[in-house]
């Protein structure tokens, strides 16, 4: 966020009833305001007034951008500016040719990436030499907090099916697990974009599902972790695809015990979140260092009749498992940070 600047003005009184103060014409400038519209005039406690463009303004308001490519570019280059320019917020991104025409293979790679990576976009226009993706979805259609759910449960859903795979040894399964992380990913996208809109919007917070403008680091944080939880099961799928022996029945039900335990911190971690509870944050924190001590379990009384290749999975397995239980205590954390504040507000209360 930029740095506040502070300017004084003179309260001028006109007519009869009515008292007015000019506006910063660079404030306006920046805000695309012309004479006429309206803005919105927030009051916030007893001395502060908050004053913002109308919603309407915002919401009727597109970012363009146009990228070039050459046909000499690999597919990488362009998917790596398209994916900027989404989470920078822009709402109608323009692919174009340098040379005459789009190659096959480059117009897949967009294609590719507005289905698998980018939320809420299409591509509304497509010829050889150039595509344009719109973004479709409206700000406030989808909050951060509701997309992160559906996120969340997606995480979720792959640490049950990849258990459920190794139970069952079904190779299907453990394949759809590692497919689900691109929708993930989407929903990560999706929601750092909406943060990036939210810092330089600051009144759109509420309709966003966040609370303040540091909601949004702390939101931020958090969806790294999810990410990486998802991350630590896809590596228990691959593991798993890859492998050519099965793990042993009692070792697969202490490592199911371990996941399971996994989840619960997760859950209550996250539910601190939705709850904005500090308290329940920190007992999350408590409950994941018993991670130890159920992987500890999991190789009790078993390692002089284990083959080297089970014992080697079996490691990898709790190790990636132990990484989950860690990155919901970090949630923990986070969320204590976010609420610590108001925390302190109830005990002078």
């Amino acid at each position: 966020m930029e740095q506040t600047q502070e300017e004084t003005r003179k309260i001028q009184f006109t007519g009869n009833s009515s008292y007015i103060v000019s506006l910063p014409k660079k404030w306006v400038e920046d805000m695309g305001l012309k004479p006429g519209e309206q803005v919105v005039v927030i009051r916030q406690g007893n001395s502060l007034l908050q004053i913002a463009p109308a919603k309407k303004q915002l919401t009727k308001t597109a970012k363009e951008a146009t990228i070039e490519i050459s046909r000499d570019d690999e597919r990488s280059k362009p998917i790596r500016k398209l994916i900027a320019l989404y989470l920078l917020g822009f709402n109608v991104i323009n692919v174009r040719a340098k040379d005459g025409r789009l190659t096959t293979d480059q117009r897949d790679a967009v294609k590719d990436t507005v289905r698998k990576v980018l939320m809420g976009t299409e591509i509304t226009a497509d010829s050889t030499d150039g595509m344009t993706i719109q973004v479709l979805i409206n700000i406030v259609e989808l909050s951060v907090e509701a997309a992160f759910k559906r996120m969340l449960l997606i995480a979720k859903s792959m640490l049950k099916d990849v258990m459920l795979a190794l139970q069952e040894s079904n190779l299907d399964l453990g394949k759809e697990v590692i497919r689900s992380d691109d929708e993930v990913d989407r929903f990560s996208f999706y929601i750092i974009r909406q943060l990036k809109i939210a810092i330089q919007n600051e009144h759109l917070l509420a309709d966003m599902g966040l609370v303040s403008p540091r909601d949004c680091l702390g939101y931020r944080l958090i969806v790294k972790s999810v990410e990486r939880v998802a991350d630590h099961t896809v590596n228990i799928a691959e593991d798993f695809v890859e492998m050519e022996e099965s793990v042993s029945t009692e070792v697969l039900n202490k490592i199911t015990d371990m996941s399971t335990f996994a989840l619960e911190v997760l859950d209550d971690a996250c539910l601190s979140l939705f709850k904005r509870d500090y308290n329940a944050a920190e007992s999350a924190i408590e409950k994941s260092k018993k991670i130890d001590a159920i992987e500890s379990a999991v190789f009790k009384n078993t390692h002089g009749s284990r083959k080297a290749s089970e014992l080697y999975r079996t490691k990898f397995i709790t190790e990636n498992l132990r990484r989950i239980a860690e990155y919901a205590s970090d949630i923990a954390e986070i969320v204590m940070n976010m609420t610590v504040e108001q925390t302190l507000k109830q005990s002078k209360g």
